[in-house]
């Protein structure tokens, strides 16, 4: 059976041409404006009196290209950090939010555990965490104590984990409570209607705001420098101690941004198409 062919009306036409100006128009202008910025600010930084000392202190090639096979290999202990802290903050979240989920009175004390546990690791500050993890812990010289690396990564499990736990309570009492009653009613247990009800939209509908959690968290695990691994940030200290050049920084912050941008891209991805989903655009 053929399709029959659809003619677009002269109105109709005319719309779509008009567009097309419109949207290359835009992209004209914000060309230009964006380079009329740039120069501005290029002008403004380079023309400083101080710049070329900044220039010198921050930006030096020599010293960037000494620094970065040592940062670049300091960057693979942040990425290990990275997979392994994400993948525990999230099982971490999940079970703290399932525990403030549930509404029986028997399990009180475990809801008021998960309470206590949310509101203090959010409270507490990430630097203040790692220092009690990395150095309080080894100091009650107790047997089978982990590394210090073992220990930061605890600390950043356990304070990404308070904030997943919030953004997965959000997203399971998004969830209308009918959908449960008509789970229940089926003959689903409370594990099945969670599992198979529930979680699936949970998931779907806070997965910008973890991949969100994600990228902050891949910024953090920096902060384990401060145990004493040499990560890209502790390399990048080790660099600048031997030529009292801030370049190595400059290289670590780089390549921490080049790894981000993937993150970012795809955050703002998933964030665009829920967008889309909710108002009923399949992008057609």
């Amino acid at each position: 059976m053929e399709h029959p062919v659809l003619i677009k009306s002269p109105v109709q036409l005319g719309r779509e041409a008009y567009r097309r100006r419109q949207t290359m128009l835009s992209v004209v202008v914000a060309a230009v404006s964006t380079a009329v910025v740039g120069g501005l600010l290029f002008v403004a930084v380079t023309g400083a009196p101080g710049w070329p000392r900044v220039r010198h202190s921050f930006f030096d090639p020599d010293t960037a290209r000494r620094a970065l096979p040592a940062v670049a290999r300091g960057l693979l202990l942040n990425l290990e950090m990275l997979v392994f802290c994400a993948a525990g903050a999230l099982l971490l979240g999940l079970g703290i939010a399932m525990l403030r989920t549930l509404r029986p009175a028997v399990f009180f004390p475990l809801r008021a555990l998960a309470v206590w546990y949310t509101y203090t690791f959010r409270g507490l500050p990430l630097v203040i965490t790692i220092y009690l993890f990395a150095f309080g812990v080894p100091g009650l010289r107790l047997s089978g104590t982990p590394s210090v690396l073992v220990l930061g990564g605890a600390a950043l499990v356990l304070t990404y984990g308070a904030y997943i736990a919030e953004v997965f309570r959000a997203g399971i009492e998004s969830v209308h409570p009918s959908q449960r009653a008509a789970a229940r009613s089926l003959g689903l247990t409370y594990r099945q209607t969670m599992r198979h009800v529930v979680l699936p939209q949970a998931v779907r509908r806070v997965a910008p705001p973890l991949l969100n959690d994600l990228v902050a968290m891949q910024k953090d695990v920096g902060l384990i420098s401060l145990a004493g691994p040499v990560d890209a940030v502790r390399a990048a200290q080790i660099e600048t101690s031997v030529s009292y050049n801030y370049t190595p920084y400059v290289v670590a912050g780089v390549l921490f941004v080049l790894l981000a941008i993937p993150l970012i891209a795809v955050t703002d991805w998933v964030t665009v198409r829920a967008a889309r989903r909710q108002s009923g655009d399949n992008g057609l």
